[in-house]
């Protein structure tokens, strides 16, 4: 069992930052990935960026390559999405979720998945 807990959503004005966190606990693999998956109101659950555990490969959706960054910090157990020029179209929930394996960009792959944190992008 894989537990995961977001943290850092919230209110941001559009060209503003944030910072989500993921921490996990249980039984973490070293070969596993950890993914940021969000849904807008209305619209389907799409992938952000899924990091393996290691930092060794990290995959983005096209649309979000250069704004957001992944990355781990495996002495805290915790993932990290890092989000640059918020625009109003990136409100959305914001989950993370673990696999065995790599990367990929399927949700139903994920077995484990964190509550979901609010981001609102005010214009």
């Amino acid at each position: 069992q894989v537990q995961l807990v977001e943290s850092g959503g919230g209110l941001v004005q559009a060209g503003g930052s944030l910072r989500l966190s993921c921490a996990a606990s249980g039984r973490t693999l070293s070969s596993a990935a950890v993914a940021w998956f969000r849904q807008a109101p209305g619209k389907e659950r799409e992938l952000v960026a899924s990091i393996t555990w290691t930092g060794s490969s990290t995959i983005y959706a096209d649309s979000m390559q250069g704004r957001f960054t992944i990355s781990r910090d495996n002495a805290k157990n915790t993932v990290y999405l890092q989000m640059y020029s918020l625009k109003p179209q990136d409100t959305a929930v914001y989950s993370c979720a673990y696999r065995s394996g790599g990367p990929n960009t399927r949700g139903y792959t994920y077995a484990y998945w964190g509550q979901g944190t609010q981001v609102t992008v005010s214009s």
